[in-house]
């Protein structure tokens, strides 16, 4: 029996690719899990009483676009948090922004760009969808190094004429997914720029919009109204996962130009996935409540203060402008996370699990991805003995 060939040279996923380099050793101590950026806070309290009014719809079929609240809640998140005004007929929710992410690519991007085979620019290190989703397309990935020399976001600038003239879509994560860096209101007015001058779409993922430890990260939307870019080169992707610490509710959505959207949704009823009605409920009312968000938000901030008085004295560790993940420098991530592991019990994710090899380099080779997701007495813990076994 034949299988694809399209796969073939994928790597192993992050997380079953760290359980092969640990899972055969045993640890050094107490187990702290500080690997998957997966939210530990409570939810909002209101969740449970929500789901239970509605649970009876769980006997229709999804309102495939998002229903007309949950859509109008969104618009108006939007509007709060950005000042622009989007109409109901460019919002789509998700199921989960990864689905999100995934087939907006599948709906917009052309199978030629100039005659030749597009591209798709893609940060690195990044957000491992954006690849398999290039894949899928039969696009070209173009991985550009987003390290401390390019202030953690990729220089997409410096990539020759010839491949920007054929590049069709170009991600930007801010929050950056691992290094926790913000794009400036500056580079996003030089990327939509960019991408006037050689006519490709930006797609914004900004799930990590809302836990920022000092001001609120500009957006991409935003930035696009200030400047007069068109709407159709814009394709902005958020979620509740991280705002709202509700990673199971598997609730986002995606913003576009009114073309745009008209194609995503075309998909979507052809091939998606809606989010469950019940859930579209409960996500209307998260979305509509900004008290739970700030409170998460202190949360974090907390442990990254904790965080700060750790790692105190030690020049090569930086706290991040936001997210929830330290991006820490080391000689070479899997022996750290190995060492880790063995001498602590304490589990990170090596960076160069969330890049690729271009032209024999990994920009995540050297450092290791450690989540602030656990409680703050927890998290404390990990972060002393990771100091302790990795830095003193």
């Amino acid at each position: 029996m034949d299988y694809p060939e399209r796969f073939s040279n994928l790597p192993e996923y992050a997380f079953p690719r760290l359980r092969t380099l640990l899972d055969s050793h045993q640890p050094g101590g107490e187990v702290i899990n500080m690997t998957i950026g997966e939210p530990r806070h409570a939810m909002p309290g209101f969740v449970g009483d929500v789901l239970a009014a509605s649970v009876a719809e769980f006997g229709k079929y999804p309102a495939n676009n998002g229903t007309p609240e949950l859509l109008s809640a969104i618009s108006a998140w939007i509007k709060r948090r950005y000042g622009v005004e989007v109409g109901d007929d460019r919002i789509m929710a998700l199921n989960g922004t990864r689905e999100g992410l995934f087939n907006a690519l599948l709906a917009l991007c052309p199978e030629t760009k100039g005659g030749k085979r597009p591209a798709v620019l893609i940060p690195n290190p990044f957000y491992q969808v954006y690849a398999i989703a290039t894949m899928m397309v039969g696009a070209e990935p173009v991985f550009v190094p987003a390290t401390k020399e390019t202030g953690y976001m990729p220089d997409y600038r410096s990539l020759p004429p010839e491949v920007l003239d054929r590049t069709a879509i170009a991600f930007i994560c801010s929050p950056a997914n691992p290094q926790g860096a913000v794009a400036s209101r500056a580079y996003l007015a030089d990327l939509l720029a960019l991408a006037e001058k050689h006519d490709f779409r930006v797609f914004a993922d900004e799930c990590y919009s809302e836990l920022y430890r000092h001001d609120p990260p500009p957006g991409l939307i935003e930035v696009a109204q200030e400047v007069g870019a068109d709407s159709e080169r814009v394709v902005i992707f958020h979620s509740l996962s991280k705002r709202s610490s509700l990673p199971g509710l598997r609730s986002g959505f995606v913003a576009a130009g009114p073309k745009s959207m008209s194609y995503i949704r075309q998909l979507r009823a052809y091939s998606g996935a809606p989010l469950p009605q019940p859930l579209q409920r409960v996500a209307e009312k998260v979305w509509a409540d900004e008290d739970h968000v700030v409170e998460n938000r202190r949360l974090y901030q907390e442990k990254f203060d904790d965080a700060a008085v750790v790692f105190d004295g030690i020049n090569s560790v930086a706290m991040p402008e936001a997210g929830f993940f330290l991006w820490l420098p080391v000689e070479d991530g899997e022996a750290a996370a190995m060492k880790l592991w063995r001498e602590t019990g304490v589990r990170v994710l090596p960076g160069g699990y969330l890049s690729r090899d271009v032209a024999g380099e990994n920009p995540g080779r050297s450092y290791i991805r450690v989540a602030l997701v656990a409680p703050r007495e927890e998290t404390q813990r990990g972060l002393i003995r990771l100091r302790d076994c990795l830095y003193l």
